[in-house]
């Protein structure tokens, strides 16, 4: 049997602010138990939900020399789908309203924290990993600490970690003194090819610095983040470890997003019943927000956070000029202000075509995809993307600018071989994603039988975990060799 831990900010079903949660819940479930004994270290947030607290059983305690204190270090345990989940306990750091503050030097602390708590528990919890997996900047001093004085204990040596970036963008940076003061890391680790990077202290550079071995979420992105444009400023270093680099796309958890089983939708279906169900889906969606009821009008769902990463400037550019086609556009999420307060203006102006719902419910997600006949996500960049992997399955054709995981999930449609699943345009540009958008339209409405077909191998596509967690398993054995 092979020890694996996985660490992370966040991790369904105890704590979720994004698509890191879904991973970290997901995964550790799908890697082969005959082989592996993966379990998981989260913070124990306040802002957890009551009935997951009580989940959590007293572990031990102990304390530990931080920052030029003592601080105290509590440790829970919980099972939860034959799944060992650990909680880091201190209320200095986990006690907000929300999991994440926007005091970015707080959040650094707070991590660092974290980090060093992690590993000084695991020999009081007697659980030796073979290998640490570490997902995003939260996580990237495990490998630099286990580098530096954890060497000392002979517990430490020889373990192995892995570094996960689910989004670049978000690398925990600071100013080099400070950083130093608070992980207590000497001089030697603050130099341009270590930790420091454009004069400041770089959580992310570290892990990926002394990490074993790097992966992201799709193949296409780890390629992507070798280049100035979507590199972040960390493209040099990514090449000279692209050895060590390999993209894994992320599944989702067919238990939670299937149409033939899900709770949320008024008429379930699935591969076989959809062209009967679909449409009742979207009669019921139509009169619930208020559309006009017409089945055989095109519905575009967009479930999504509205940012400028997500291409919702594209839109906003051409919702105008999309309005005056025979379809409707249903909105669910929150973000921005400029693009809540334009998709409430669309909404008041083409009230019978389009439905801005400014909030998040998990309930209309899910009516949204079992309703919607394509889904757009015209993204900037998207490491992976778990929303075309959802709308493929309810039959909602993806139409996705070519990037990421956007570009290795979906097949965009070719008329004269008859394959594809969706429809993809290349350019971040408003007008080349506004003639997508039609191209599908047209199809939609003057040759339903290639749409129907299309919507049948959408939905046979395999995006399961089962799928992803084989290849994070290859990963791992060759790791431990």
């Amino acid at each position: 049997m092979k020890n694996i831990l996985f660490v992370a900010s966040e991790g369904v079903p105890f704590i979720k602010t994004g698509g890191l949660a879904d991973v970290v819940g997901a995964l550790p479930k799908y890697v082969d138990s005959r082989y592996f004994d993966v379990r998981v270290f989260l913070p124990k947030y306040s802002c957890m939900s009551e009935n997951m607290k009580q989940l959590l059983e007293y572990k031990t305690h102990f304390y530990m020399d931080f920052h030029w204190n003592d601080y105290y270090v509590g440790i829970l345990e919980a099972k939860v789908d034959g799944v060992t989940y650990y909680f880091v306990d201190n209320e200095d750091f986990f006690t907000n309203p929300r999991p994440y503050t926007d005091d970015s030097l707080f959040e650094i602390k707070k991590y660092a924290f974290f980090c060093k708590a992690v590993l000084s528990a695991l020999p009081t919890l007697q659980f030796r990993p073979e290998i640490i997996h570490c997902h995003d900047w939260q996580t990237g001093l495990i490998p630099v600490y286990l580098h530096e004085r954890f060497q000392e204990n002979e517990f430490f040596r020889g373990i192995k970690t892995v570094m996960t970036i689910h989004n670049l963008k978000f690398q925990g940076k600071w100013d080099v003194k400070e950083v130093q003061a608070i992980t207590g890391l000497s001089d030697f680790y603050f130099s341009p090819d270590k930790l420091e990077a454009y004069k400041d202290a770089n959580l992310l550079k570290g892990g990926l610095v002394y990490a074993d071995a790097i992966t992201t979420v799709s193949e296409t992105y780890a390629e992507e983040i070798k280049t100035d444009f979507y590199g972040e400023g960390l493209n040099g270093l990514l090449n000279a470890r692209a050895g060590s680099l390999r993209g894994i796309v992320n599944g989702i958890d067919y238990s939670l997003f299937d149409p033939a089983t899900d709770k949320n939708i008024p008429y379930p279906y699935d591969a076989v019943t959809f062209r009967k169900e679909k449409a009742k889906n979207k009669k019921e969606l139509q009169k619930e927000l208020g559309l006009d009821i017409n089945d055989k009008t095109m519905m575009i769902g967009i479930v999504s956070r509205l940012t400028d990463q997500k291409g919702f400037d594209l839109i906003n550019y051409v919702m105008d000029e999309l309005c005056q086609d025979a379809i409707q556009i249903v909105i669910l999420g929150t973000g921005e202000e400029q693009y809540e307060n334009s998709f409430r203006y669309f909404d008041w102006k083409y009230g019978n075509k389009v439905s801005a719902n400014i909030y998040y419910s998990d309930e209309l997600a899910h009516k949204i995809y079992a309703a919607s006949d394509a889904f757009l996500m015209p993204s900037l960049f998207e490491p992976c993307g778990l929303s075309q992997l959802i709308s493929l399955h309810y039959g909602s054709l993806p139409i996705v600018r070519e990037t990421g995981g956007l570009k290795d999930t979906v097949e965009p449609y070719n008329e004269y071989e008859k394959t594809g699943t969706g429809f993809g345009f290349s350019n971040y540009n408003a007008h080349e994603m506004l003639r997508t958008i039609r191209y599908a339209e047209s199809v939609y409405y003057d040759k339903k039988r290639e749409w129907n077909k299309m919507t049948d191998r959408a939905m046979a596509a395999d995006f399961s975990w089962s799928v992803s967690a084989l290849k994070y398993q290859e990963m791992y054995d060759w790791l431990i060799g």
